[in-house]
């Protein structure tokens, strides 16, 4: 079953009866719904009058359900997630820590090739210039060396969204691309911890003070979905909408379950990351040699 992403953005007291999450309004104490904790992959919390129970998170943990955290501007700025996600946790770290340094270059040289094939497949629904994307695969090494990916999302962020700049203090549609992108990194590092991961431990990403580095690695074949989404919401609103209202964050939330296309199989985003985790667990064990990605087809 998919699961769900549930989002508090007025002030609320969330608490733990018969295994589902009850939310109340916190100055009424009126009931306002309830979700059983199984059905739920994340919890967005997007007002600082909401209290949470001890009891809840202790729950949302065992179900692996990732609870992040918004700041004043309404932007996630962290997330919790359980210690345990696999039965076979030592066993699974054991693999990533003692993962060789030409294994993690062919794995980040897969991640990139993904994460421009994705670029260009964007490009060329927008019908834009893609051709020199072509090049850029082409010109791929292990380790990515040449630095393809930061040519090609030059080439891409210049053609990909009309008179944009990408900078993540910037103006609309910068905004929307941050929520997405933080939101898939919460999707990310759930999947990760669900395949017995670490998302500290990354193949590319090394910085000491960011706990998600894997996250960051793996996320980066997906954000071209992110993209396609903002790019749509941009066409349907124009420039009326630029702010991240109540609708508009519940159209970017939506990235979990947005379809993508794997292996000829149209499915969810949030079920394609389970497959993409569980598929680098593989490359670590040495049972496979190959990340599955989504293709973003042009």
């Amino acid at each position: 079953m998919l699961k769900r992403t549930i989002y508090i953005g007025s002030p609320s007291y969330l608490s733990l009866r018969n295994r589902q999450l009850k939310i109340k309004d916190a100055e009424s104490q009126e009931e306002k719904g309830s979700i059983p904790i199984e059905d739920m992959a994340i919890l967005v919390i997007d007002h600082p009058q909401t209290t949470i129970t001890s009891a809840l998170l202790e729950m949302l943990m065992a179900q692996t359900v990732v609870v992040v955290n918004c700041d004043a501007r309404h932007l996630p700025n962290g997330m919790m997630l359980p210690l345990q996600g696999h039965s076979a946790l030592t066993q699974r770290w054991h693999y990533q820590i003692e993962a060789s340094l030409p294994l993690k270059k062919q794995l980040w040289k897969q991640t990139v090739h993904a994460k421009i094939q994705n670029q260009m497949g964007l490009l060329i629904v927008s019908e834009k210039p893609a051709s020199p994307m072509v090049r850029y695969l082409a010109q791929l090494t292990s380790g990515d060396e040449t630095n393809m990916e930061g040519i090609a999302a030059q080439h891409y962020w210049k053609h990909c969204i009309d008179d944009f700049s990408r900078n993540p203090d910037g103006p609309f549609p910068n905004n929307f691309l941050n929520y997405g992108y933080a939101i898939l990194r919460a999707l990310v590092a759930r999947a990760l911890v669900a395949s017995g991961l670490l998302p500290a431990l990354g193949i590319f990403h090394h910085n000491k003070y960011n706990p998600y580095c894997l996250a960051d690695d793996i996320m980066e074949p997906y954000r071209p979905y992110v993209d396609q989404m903002v790019i749509t919401w941009m066409e349907t609103h124009g420039g009326t909408t630029t702010e991240l209202t109540r609708e508009a964050k519940a159209y970017m939330l939506g990235i979990a379950t947005h379809d993508v296309v794997m292996d000829g199989n149209t499915r969810p985003l949030m079920v394609a990351l389970t497959t993409t985790t569980a598929s680098l667990f593989a490359c670590y064990e040495g049972s496979k040699r190959q990340i599955a990605y989504p293709v973003l087809h042009g």
